[in-house]
């Protein structure tokens, strides 16, 4: 089950219990006992503070699945976390009790080959939270390795340290897209991915950001948050031309890269598209496993297309641009809950129901 704990039914009686939210079934979650591993000598155990709701999430809550991962048995939910160091192994230089830290979530084998050429985002072997079978990290303690674990500068808050893991995705999109000062962006889908991706690039340099989606209240968001121009598109696939029209007229420019942040048909259609040429595409968001897109017409104009999984090595860079006061996160976080068991299931309920939440967090 990975370093996050073993099963509840392993949990001993008559020491403080530790609890967390554990996915029993499907749109089933229950508050119960988690037993924690002992500590290793290179691992810390953290009391959680601070954990928000992904929509994989909520995507395992309503499918007990997400691509191929299966859950075939009760798994503790979540993986945006940050907390406060309770105890440290007799290993570990860098931190102390006390110590405020977020978690990245991931713990790679480091012996692969992807792992060895530093992109251990893409091991084979990885141990995720919350990702079937591995439990996750909405729980009063985990304990974790504490090479994964960042201290958060004094101005960063725990709530601001979980919301590295979701802008982190948009960190490593604009790492692999190469944005920089010069690099118009177009951002595909105003979601929660979709807003870190375009507060990432804006930090990254890029001059203009143009934001689309079928939704006013989220491109109402996206504006607030600094888009430089929004356009509201349909989900017919017949109005992709008359739309890149209007997208490339409200950027003024030629669109150098798109971020795809929703993963259909038609925003991927749209992207490739409204790409220049010689431009970029990344895919971030994963709607569909399978696309038909225009594909003969962007190879013709050597439009280079990008996926991204996940992360590697964005932590420290996110925790910088909270400190400097390059990104503010603050505003996407919409609702808070606590930690009961009608509270837990109120929250899921928001996060899955969208309207005006962003990103729900639990306060621990």
């Amino acid at each position: 089950m990975g370093k996050g704990g073993k099963s509840h039914e392993e949990a001993s009686i008559g020491e403080e219990e530790n609890m967390a939210a554990w996915l029993v079934g499907l749109n089933t979650l229950k508050i119960q006992p988690f037993k924690l591993p002992p500590l290793g000598p290179r691992d810390v155990r953290v009391r959680m503070k601070a954990v928000g709701i992904c929509g994989s999430d909520v995507h395992f809550l309503k499918t007990l699945r997400l691509a191929d991962f299966v859950v075939k048995e009760p798994m503790v939910i979540g993986h945006e976390c940050a907390g406060i160091i309770e105890e440290v192994g007799g290993e570990v230089k860098n931190l102390v009790p006390g110590d405020r830290v977020a978690l990245e979530p991931g713990i790679s084998c480091w012996r692969c080959d992807l792992c060895k050429e530093g992109r251990y985002n893409l091991c084979p072997e990885m141990k995720f939270f919350a990702t079937p079978p591995v439990h996750g990290s909405l729980a009063n303690q985990v304990v974790h390795p504490a090479d994964l674990c960042f201290k958060l500068p004094d101005n960063v808050s725990l709530e601001e340290g979980a919301m590295c893991e979701p802008l982190s995705v948009g960190v490593h999109a604009c790492r692999r897209a190469n944005i920089g000062p010069g690099k118009n962006v177009l951002v595909m889908g105003a979601g929660p991915i979709g807003l870190v991706t375009m507060l990432a690039a804006r930090a990254f340099g890029a001059p203009r950001i143009v934001v689309v989606d079928v939704d006013d209240n989220r491109l109402s968001v996206a504006k607030d948050l600094g888009a430089d121009g929004v356009v509201k598109v349909s989900t017919n696939m017949q109005d992709v031309p008359e739309e890149v029209e209007r997208i490339c007229k409200v950027m003024g420019a030629g669109v150098d890269v798109s971020f795809d942040c929703a993963g259909f048909n038609k925003t991927m259609s749209t992207a490739l598209s409204a790409t220049r040429a010689g431009g970029k595409v990344c895919l971030v968001g994963m709607g569909h496993s399978e696309m038909t897109v225009p594909l003969t017409p962007a190879a013709a104009r050597e439009v280079d297309i990008i996926g991204i999984f996940r992360y590697k090595n964005t932590w420290p860079l996110c925790l910088e641009f909270l400190r400097s006061g390059k990104i503010d996160v603050k505003p996407l976080i919409t609702h808070r809950y606590g930690f009961s068991q009608k509270e837990v299931e109120e929250a899921f309920e928001t996060s899955a129901r969208g309207g005006n939440a962003i990103k729900v967090m639990f306060n621990l």
